[in-house]
């Protein structure tokens, strides 16, 4: 026996160098761990002869495989240990030479059925990936650890506890895959779809993870390794990037609800290059019509992200695609109403919708226009506007304007000029005209809704629920001067329809309020008053229209009278009780009063009165105005303002 030992001990003694440094590190309890000393002679050792690296990293690879397959986990640690600190300190050299041997042990590790041999690979593999590397790499490939830490990230273990544990481990492998490879064109392409088809997926099933009570959260840890995976990702990056996105949304039926497919693209719109950001748009704007044959509840979802996407991308960029945006979200509004007037949203009559449904989708369509249209520069609205009036029927070009879906189209309208700010850029005299001419059509509805839209255009500063005086601004000014004989003449031809209602003057009176208050000068306020005493005038209409008009005048006047001209016209105003006060107030809504049978005769002494007027006028800021207030009011075709 003591021949034996010596024969062993001899035997030891002639080993290389470098092995017998390498046996030396591992203690004999491996609950000692890495013995230190041992270790700092290993790593001069290993600094002094570099030609001996690769021999010292197989070595220790091979004595890792040994002690994993005797199930000896404390020893696998410290080769695990002992690599790391190698690596840390010879990367300025040789760490080529190691990294082969490095990753293979990670693999081995990796490849075990132990939790917690995945979480102590994993940790190794971000330590080395925060290295960096002053020589070039070839041929290193890291496919292996993108499939494995996607694995990971989708843990199933029954142990909650653990799960968790994996699952993060898992995600901070994916993080330094991609900090050790997106930055080397020599490393693998980590933006290739294949990789990204296993990334993604796997951080985005953490993302929808609740955040649980004590320990880490993968659905904290999967965000901040999203954000710098997009961070990260360069112009021709950002398509391999977002479609896996859009597939995992539809494969799960996550855009129903979309709370999750929201958070989704809020993290992308914030987290990528700002330049880059339009080609998220054009990702969604193609997903879109993809999906034209997909339930309302899936369009509905898809739009509402396009809408929150285009407020995030607010710096404007969606500029080269202003078209293709609009034309695609009108495209799907009008596809909405075939559905919801067929009742189907496929042209085989297979797959139900509801109104209900697809009202939904047209209410976030318009939201999205408006969303978008808020991102554009002034000039671009303009522009737009344009274009969608080329898409909606107009009367006298095109002869579908009677058409169900032309109340949708001008709700679409509303919407979009609503965001608009500048009057003198916002409504060209090409887009005003044709609006205009939609408040003399037959359709009741269509044409109240016209009367909401002018309010809406002129009321920028929301006074039409509270009215307080405002100023005139010099672009104001001119475009009044342009359009104000336009606007007067529609006035005037609409509320002599005989198919108007309560609601139409109501929203007449509003219309003229916000009318006086966003651009009354004295020119304005003269040519108002000019409108109203032409309007008392309507012996041919009905007793409803006639009381619906004089309750316009009055109560049109009464506001007007209080915004600024002289007290005498004031209490003229205020004087006046036509005979038809209490029906006026029925016309507005406030009491019920039956209306008179018969005729509606009308005392001239219970009208407004132009004389005593023009009298209370004279020696105001109106005395200029005043030869132009004696001329009676006659609607007139052109911008231009009536001289006579």
């Amino acid at each position: 026996m003591p021949g034996t030992l010596g024969l062993c001990g001899c035997c030891w003694a002639l080993r290389p160098r470098y092995k017998r440094l390498v046996d030396n590190i591992f203690p004999e309890d491996p609950e000692e761990g890495l013995v230190k000393a041992n270790m700092e002679k290993l790593t001069f050792f290993a600094l002094s002869a570099p030609e001996k690296l690769d021999r010292i990293a197989a070595y220790l690879s091979e004595r890792l495989t040994r002690e994993l397959n005797r199930h000896r986990y404390g020893y696998v640690c410290i080769a695990m240990e002992a690599m790391e600190q190698l690596l840390l300190a010879c990367h300025c050299q040789s760490i080529n030479v190691l990294v082969e041997s490095f990753l293979s042990m990670l693999r081995l590790l990796l490849e075990a059925d132990r939790p917690h041999l995945h979480i102590l690979a994993t940790s190794s593999f971000v330590k080395f990936a925060n290295i960096e590397e002053d020589t070039p790499s070839y041929h290193r490939s890291y496919d292996f650890f993108v499939r494995r830490f996607s694995e990971m990230c989708h843990s199933e273990h029954e142990d909650v506890d653990t799960q968790n544990k994996i699952r993060v481990s898992g995600i901070r492998g994916l993080q330094g895959v991609v900090r050790k490879t997106v930055d080397d064109e020599l490393q693998v392409n980590i933006w290739e779809p294949r990789h990204m088809e296993q990334i993604v997926p796997a951080l985005l099933v953490n993302l929808q993870r609740h955040t649980q009570a004590g320990g880490e959260s993968p659905t904290e840890q999967t965000e901040v390794c999203f954000r710098e995976l997009l961070g990260r990702a360069a112009y021709g990056h950002i398509t391999n990037a977002v479609r896996p996105v859009l597939m995992h949304l539809d494969s799960h039926g996550l855009w129903e609800g979309r709370s999750f497919a929201a958070q989704c693209f809020q993290i992308i719109m914030y987290s990528i290059q700002s330049q880059h950001s339009h080609l998220v748009i054009q990702q969604l704007l193609g997903h879109l019509d993809a999906n034209s044959r997909s339930p309302a509840s899936v369009r509905a979802g898809i739009v509402e992200v396009l809408s929150e996407a285009a407020v995030i991308e607010a710096s404007g960029s969606v500029g080269p695609t202003v078209l293709e945006v609009f034309n695609t979200l009108l495209r799907q509004l009008r596809q909405s109403v075939d559905y919801q007037l067929t009742g189907y949203y496929d042209d085989a009559a297979k797959h139900k919708t509801t109104s209900a449904e697809e009202k939904t989708l047209q209410d976030a369509v318009i939201k999205t226009i408006g969303s978008f249209a808020n991102t554009l520069p002034v000039y671009q609205r303009s522009e737009v506007m344009l274009f969608i009036m080329g898409k909606i029927p107009v009367p006298g070009i095109y002869p579908a304007l009677g058409s169900p879906n032309a109340g949708y189209h001008f709700k679409m309208i509303q919407v979009m000029l609503l965001k608009s700010s500048n009057l003198l850029t916002a409504l060209p005299s090409s887009f005003l005209e044709p609006l205009l001419s939609f408040t003399l059509m037959e359709d009741p509805e269509i044409r109240l809704l016209v009367l909401s839209i002018l309010t809406s255009l002129i009321d920028r500063c929301h006074n039409a629920a509270r009215v307080p005086a405002a100023r005139c601004s010099r672009q104001d000014n001119l475009f009044i001067r342009k359009h104000a004989q336009r606007l007067y003449r529609h006035v005037y031809l609409t509320c002599r329809e005989e198919s108007s209602g309560r609601g139409h003057y109501q929203a007449l009176v509003t219309l003229l309020a916000v009318l006086s208050v966003e651009l009354a000068n004295e020119e304005v306020v003269v040519d108002l008053i000019r409108l109203v005493l032409a309007l008392q005038v309507h012996a041919d209409l009905s007793v409803l229209n006639r009381c619906g008009v004089h309750a316009v005048c009055a109560a049109f006047l009464n506001l007007l009278s209080q915004l600024g001209p002289p007290p005498p016209l004031q209490q003229h105003v205020t004087q006046v009780r036509p005979p038809v006060y209490k029906i006026m107030l029925n016309v507005f809504g406030r009491v019920c009063v039956r209306l008179p049978e018969g005729e509606l005769n009308v005392d001239e002494a219970c009208l407004f009165d132009q004389s005593r007027m023009c009298e209370a006028l004279t020696g105001s800021s109106y005395s200029a105005h005043i030869e132009r207030f004696n001329t009676p009011y006659t609607p007139q075709l052109t911008g231009t303002r009536n001289t006579h």
